[in-house]
């Protein structure tokens, strides 16, 4: 097959979304977000990293020196990103079971839990490039990771969060939705 630079794609916008686990969401990619998502807003010029891996075990026999067989032990998925927005679905979302009150309408209180619970949550991740559209949802998330925020002069006050995919009923970890024709199943 030919090099295409058609189908080399760039995320030159998009947006993450969070919704209380169970949230539905797009089935396709003109729909909007419904009710229950809520867009984090702005996020570091890094945009959003999307890792996976998968680990496996060697099985070994007796009368081979090289293993007979891999078993796929462990499949991980996660998404990572700095919301520069502090607003609230920002900062709840990077302090699990925090909460946020209002006193006398001018002055908000965060109340951080010392023993949290988890926090699991949809989450919804868009991205365009020109007439290209993608949306990756995860039905089941939760932030298991965090960087220190950092206050400064030069630089944004930045939430890093690393959300963790975890296996829904279906039993997939995500769904990938696309109107890239470089997709197109090839033909038989």
């Amino acid at each position: 097959m030919a090099n295409d630079a058609d189908n080399v794609r760039v995320g030159l916008n998009g947006s993450v979304y969070i919704a209380p686990k169970g949230t539905t969401a797009p089935a396709d990619l003109s729909s909007p977000w419904g009710t229950g998502w809520v867009d984090l807003g702005y996020l570091s010029d890094d945009g959003v990293s999307l890792e996976y891996s998968t680990d496996s075990e060697d099985i070994n026999a007796w009368q081979s020196l090289s293993p007979v067989r891999k078993v796929l032990t462990s499949v991980n998925m996660t998404l990572g990103f700095t919301a520069i927005e502090l607003k609230t679905s920002t900062i709840t979302l990077y302090f699990p079971s925090a909460t946020m009150e209002d006193n006398a309408g001018t002055v908000h209180k965060l109340s951080i839990p010392a023993a949290p619970t988890p926090d699991e949550r949809a989450i919804g991740l868009e991205w365009r490039d020109g007439d290209i559209t993608n949306r990756l949802v995860v039905a089941r998330g939760e932030v298991t990771d965090r960087g220190a925020i950092t206050i400064g002069r030069s630089a944004a006050v930045g939430l890093e969060m690393t959300v963790s995919a975890y296996a829904d009923s279906a039993p997939e970890i995500a769904v990938w939705l696309s109107n890239d024709p470089a997709w197109a199943a090839p033909e038989a």
